[in-house]
C-alpha cells in the first residue's frame, strides 16, 4: 500500500514540474516578442524625428571642437542623423517670383541646414529668387550641399545696394566640406553697373556722391576649406564672378561663367591667398581675365578649359605699390583660347618684391588671340606709371606646345632691366597670323629674358627671344625668394 502511494506521489510531482516548465517557456517567448516590438517602435520613432527637411528643429547634439583653417569660430559637431534632410527655400516662406525679396527665407533655410550633418539646402527649379547682398556664414556641420537648380537674382538697381555690401553679393564665410552644385544659375544682373563704365565710370564717380567706387563680386568665399563648385552657371557679374580668398582645397568642375565683352573688369575666377586648387572642364567668357591668379597662390592646376572672350589666363598684376608677391607651382594645360586679348600671361608692376616660380603653360590652343605668350614686368593700368628699378622676380616658366593663330604679335617678353626673367623655356611654339592680323612685327617683343628654346618654333625668329646662360643671372632671382618663405 505504501509502495503504491509513493509511486503515485512521484508521478504527480513529475507532472507538476512539467506543467511549470511549459508555462515558463510560453511566458518567456511572449516577453521576448513584446520587448522586440517595443524596441522596433522606439527605433522607428527615432528615425522619424531625424527627418527634419520640413523645417523641424535639428536634433539636440553635444558640441565638440573641430580644426579651423583661419581665425574663425569652430563648427559644432555631435550626434549625426542617419538621413540626408532637404531644406527647401520655399518651406521657409520664399515666393520665387523674381520680384519679391526672398533674402530672409534664404537666411532661415541656411541657418536650419547649417546645424545638420549632410544637409541639402535646395533652390528648386522653375523658380527665380531675388536675393539682396547676404553673408552665408559657417562653420556648419560637414557635407553641407547648396543645391542650386533654380535662378538666384541679384538686385538690378545700383542704388539699391547698401554701401557695406559693395564688395560681394553672396559672401560665403568659414565653410568646410561644402558643395555648391546644380543645374541653376547665379545671375549678378550687372547691366546697370556696366553702363556706368561705358560713360567713363571714374568721371561719373567724381561728380556723383551716390555712385559707388567699387563693384560687387557674385560669389565670394573667404577662409574656407575643401569646397567644391560644380555644374552651375554664374553670369553677368558687376565685376568678378567667382572669388576665393584665404582658402584651401578648392575644386571647380563643369562650371559655366559668362558675361558679354562690354562688361569691363569682370574676371571669371579670381584666386588670392588660396592653395590646392583644381579648375577643369569649364567654360569661361567675360570682359576680363578668364582666370586671375594673385599673390599667395600655389599648387593651382587648370586644365580642359575653354576661355573666351576675355583677357586669357593671367598671373597678376603682382607687386603693386611695392607690395610682396609670391606665386608658385601653377600648371595650365589643355586649354582653348578663342578671340582673347592674351593667352598665357604673367604681369607684374614695377617696384614689387617677391617671386613667381615654377609655372607651366602646356598644350594651349589659341585662335585669333592678340598676344598668345606674354610676360610683362612693366604692367600699368594707367596712361603713365613711374619707372622703378625693383621687380617681382620671375623664374622657371615653361611655354610648351602653344599652337594656333594670333592677331597682333605671337610673343611679348618684357622683363625688368634690373631683375631679368630666368629659366624661361619656349618649346614647340607654332603660331601663325590670323585672318584678322593687324600687326607689323611678327617677332613681337623680347627683352632681358634668359632660358632655352626648342624646335619646332614658328615664327623661327622666336629662337632668339630667350638668351642662353641664365645661370649667370639666376642668383638675382633667387635673392628674392626669401621674402616668400
Amino acid at each position: 500500500m505504501k509502495k503504491n502511494y509513493r509511486h503515485t506521489s512521484f508521478i504527480f510531482l513529475f507532472v507538476l514540474l512539467l506543467i511549470f516548465a511549459t508555462t515558463f517557456s510560453i511566458i518567456s517567448v511572449d516577453a521576448r516578442k513584446h520587448h522586440h516590438t517595443k524596441k522596433s517602435k522606439i527605433h522607428h520613432k527615432h528615425k522619424k524625428q531625424q527627418k527634419n527637411g520640413d523645417g523641424n528643429k535639428a536634433p539636440n547634439c553635444t558640441n565638440s571642437p573641430s580644426p579651423a583653417l583661419s581665425p574663425s569660430p569652430s563648427p559644432s559637431h555631435g550626434c549625426y542623423p542617419t538621413q540626408s534632410p532637404i531644406f527647401n527655400i520655399l518651406s521657409f516662406g520664399a515666393k520665387g517670383d523674381g520680384v519679391t525679396d526672398d533674402t530672409k527665407a534664404l537666411e532661415e533655410a541656411w541657418e536650419a541646414a547649417c546645424k545638420v550633418q549632410g544637409a541639402t539646402l535646395e533652390i528648386p527649379t522653375e523658380f527665380q529668387f531675388l536675393i539682396n547682398p547676404i553673408t552665408l556664414q559657417g562653420p556648419c556641420m560637414p557635407n553641407f550641399v547648396f543645391q542650386v537648380d533654380g535662378i538666384i537674382l541679384a538686385p538690378p538697381k545700383v542704388g539699391s545696394w547698401p554701401k557695406s555690401s559693395l564688395f560681394q553679393w553672396l559672401n560665403v564665410k568659414w565653410m568646410y566640406n561644402f558643395t555648391i552644385q546644380g543645374t541653376g544659375t547665379l545671375d549678378g544682373q550687372g547691366y546697370n553697373w556696366w553702363k556706368l563704365s561705358q560713360i567713363d565710370y571714374f568721371q561719373v564717380m567724381k561728380k556723383s556722391k551716390n555712385t559707388p567706387d567699387v563693384k560687387p563680386t557674385v560669389l565670394r568665399f573667404y577662409g574656407s576649406y575643401n569646397v567644391t563648385i560644380r555644374d552651375i552657371k554664374i553670369i553677368n557679374s558687376p565685376q568678378c564672378h567667382l572669388k576665393f580668398d584665404n582658402s584651401k582645397g578648392v575644386k571647380i568642375n563643369n562650371v559655366t561663367i559668362s558675361a558679354p565683352e562690354i562688361s569691363p573688369n569682370t574676371d571669371g575666377i579670381h584666386l588670392q591667398n588660396t592653395q590646392d586648387v583644381e579648375i577643369h572642364h569649364s567654360n569661361i567668357g567675360t570682359g576680363d581675365d578668364c582666370i586671375s591668379i594673385q599673390t599667395g597662390c600655389s599648387n593651382i592646376h587648370v586644365h580642359h578649359l575653354n576661355c573666351g572672350p576675355g583677357h586669357g589666363i593671367s598671373l597678376g598684376g603682382l607687386g603693386k605699390d611695392k607690395s610682396v608677391a609670391c606665386v608658385s607651382d601653377i600648371i595650365v594645360d589643355n586649354v582653348n583660347l578663342q578671340s582673347t586679348m592674351y593667352g598665357a600671361r604673367i604681369k607684374t608692376w614695377q617696384g614689387g618684391v617677391g617671386i613667381v616660380k615654377n609655372i607651366s603653360f602646356t598644350n594651349i590652343q589659341v585662335s585669333n588671340v592678340k598676344v598668345p605668350i606674354m610676360i610683362d614686368q612693366y604692367y600699368c593700368d594707367k596712361h603713365v606709371c613711374k619707372n622703378q628699378t625693383g621687380a617681382v622676380a620671375i623664374s622657371n616658366v615653361k611655354f610648351n606646345q602653344i599652337i594656333g593663330t594670333y592677331s597682333t604679335k605671337p610673343i611679348h617678353l618684357a622683363c625688368s632691366n634690373s631683375i631679368p626673367c630666368t629659366d624661361v623655356d619656349l618649346i614647340d611654339i607654332q603660331l601663325k597670323p590670323s585672318t584678322n592680323y593687324r600687326g607689323i612685327n611678327q617677332l613681337g617683343l623680347c627683352w632681358n629674358s634668359y632660358g632655352k628654346s626648342q624646335a619646332p618654333l614658328l615664327p623661327s625668329s622666336m629662337d632668339y627671344c630667350v638668351r642662353r646662360g641664365s645661370g649667370l643671372v639666376r642668383g638675382i632671382s633667387r635673392s628674392h625668394e626669401h621674402v616668400c618663405l
